[in-house]
């Protein structure tokens, strides 16, 4: 019996990563029309004046791969998209100031212990 092999392929992304509007297309796997929307809907916040010169970090590169997928999965527009990264950020925000606050929460409660 043949035993099928199924591989997983991934991309590192360096948050100091920088990429060009074509590398970006492609590592999106998107049309580079869309790319362009995506910055006209303030998606994305290339560095550059004209989409020849644009450069993305790699913050960006997971901005637009989110999108991508949101648009597909979700079937939402951009400006759809765009208020479900928002909230998605803001959502992470929150996460992280909570697990600082419980962190710090956490600190302030042994040192209370170890002091009779």
């Amino acid at each position: 019996m043949a035993q099928n092999e199924t591989g997983i392929e991934g991309i590192l992304l360096d948050e100091d990563w920088i990429v060009s509007f074509a590398e970006l297309s492609s590592l999106c796997g998107a049309d580079r029309r869309v790319v362009k929307l995506m910055v006209a809907e303030g998606l994305l916040h290339p560095q550059g004046r004209q989409p020849a010169e644009w450069r993305f970090s790699g913050i960006e590169v997971k901005r637009a791969r989110r999108a991508i997928r949101l648009r597909r999965d979700l079937d939402l527009n951009l400006a759809g998209a765009a208020l479900a990264l928002e909230l998605l950020d803001e959502l992470e925000r929150l996460r992280a100031r909570l697990h600082a606050l419980e962190h710090q929460s956490g600190s302030t409660r042994e040192r209370s212990r170890e002091t009779p």
